[in-house]
């Protein structure tokens, strides 16, 4: 009889053993998963925000459409996701490209001068959205012919189109903000479907399509082939200048179509404040979603919660009240951090570090 207590004893410790093990080695793996920082840091701050902010989750559904903090982070937040797509294939192979805010200005510009200033557009609106597009995929070629073409360093070639650009934009306004009145237009920014806003909707496409497009086909693993090492991929066969080029003008795209999305939102095209250091805040997201500035290692699905979590911390900080120039101090502090993290010197003192304090203890 004692032997049987004595026995089941020790299978429920083993089973229990098991259990504890089991659950240690899940959480390990999640600890571990690519997505866990940078959705933590997005759930520490919504959690900030229902401390701090009154009505933060709430939501509420007038004249058929759903408003709320959220929703209103989320519409926000859309032109920043595109441009954070297109930034991720970029990074991925080892380039970077500084024109995305220059081309948000030469796509709404171009929308807005073919719309006109009137209640009835000058120009179909499909066509002056193609032309805009047009422009924007432009933009991306001469980044593309550049880099690729003609071995420029990817920040000095888009460099050129980032302060050309600007101007260019500048000399078809002359300088002046262009206000449009054609209501259709502005149903890319700022309407509503199913009771959500469009934007939505177009930047799921988008993602959906890129993902797709990156998992589905071999094109993803050729991306982070050249982002891994050029050279190697080269020879192996891989037309490495026609993908760089390919990611630049796809990058390009999605700047020009978050230009239209902003321009239809304010409902005038500003050539020169729109757009303004958005590429800095999309290579933060790419960055803060966990794709390495080393390229080859990319995340779409990173780059949309380091979008999120750009736009909710602005959101904090306009909701508490600090000042506009909060915002900046505390992006450059998460620039650093970042940086710090995919520092391999860095971690390697870390390592010796703990290695130290761990013999030490011994």
């Amino acid at each position: 009889m004692a032997a049987s207590r004595g026995s089941g004893n020790r299978t429920a410790t083993a089973s229990v053993a098991a259990t504890a093990t089991a659950t240690t080695s899940t959480l390990s793996m999640l600890v571990r998963h690519p997505l866990f920082r940078p959705l933590a840091a997005l759930v520490l701050l919504l959690l900030v925000d229902l401390l701090l902010v009154p009505g933060f989750f709430h939501l509420e559904i007038k004249d058929g459409h759903l408003y709320g903090s959220l929703i209103d982070i989320a519409n926000r937040a859309a032109p920043l996701v595109l441009a954070a797509l297109g930034m991720t294939l970029v990074i991925a192979t080892r380039g970077i490209d500084i024109s995305v805010g220059a081309v948000v200005a030469i796509s709404g510009t171009v929308a807005a001068m073919l719309i006109g200033g009137a209640s009835a557009a000058d120009t179909p609106l499909a066509l002056a959205l193609c032309a805009a597009m047009g422009a924007a995929l432009l933009c991306g070629a001469w980044n593309g012919v550049l880099v690729a073409g003609l071995g420029l360093q990817p920040i000095v070639a888009t460099l050129i189109l980032m302060v050309a650009g600007r101007g260019l934009a500048q000399l078809f306004t002359d300088g002046q903000i262009l206000t449009v009145y054609y209501k259709p237009f502005f149903f890319l920014g700022s309407g509503y479907l199913f009771g959500l806003p469009f934007s939505l909707y177009i930047v799921g496409a988008v993602f959906l399509a890129t993902a797709l497009l990156m998992r589905k086909t071999a094109l993803g693993l050729f991306i982070q082939a050249v982002g891994i090492n050029p050279v190697a991929a080269r020879l192996a066969g891989l037309k490495t200048a026609v993908l760089i080029f390919f990611v630049y003008v796809f990058c390009s795209a999605c700047a020009g179509l978050a230009g239209l999305m902003i321009s239809a939102n304010i409902k005038s095209a500003d050539a020169n404040n729109a757009g303004l250091l958005l590429e800095l805040d999309a290579i933060l997201a790419v960055t803060l979603g966990g794709t390495s500035l080393a390229g080859g290692k990319f995340s779409l699905a990173g780059s949309v919660i380091g979008a999120l979590i750009i736009q909710t911390l602005t959101y904090t900080i306009y909701s508490l009240g600090l000042p506009p120039e909060v915002n900046m101090v505390v992006k450059s502090v998460v620039v650093f951090l970042v940086c710090l993290s995919q520092s391999a010197e860095f971690k390697n003192m870390w390592r010796a570090l703990r290695a130290k304090k761990q013999g030490g203890a011994a």
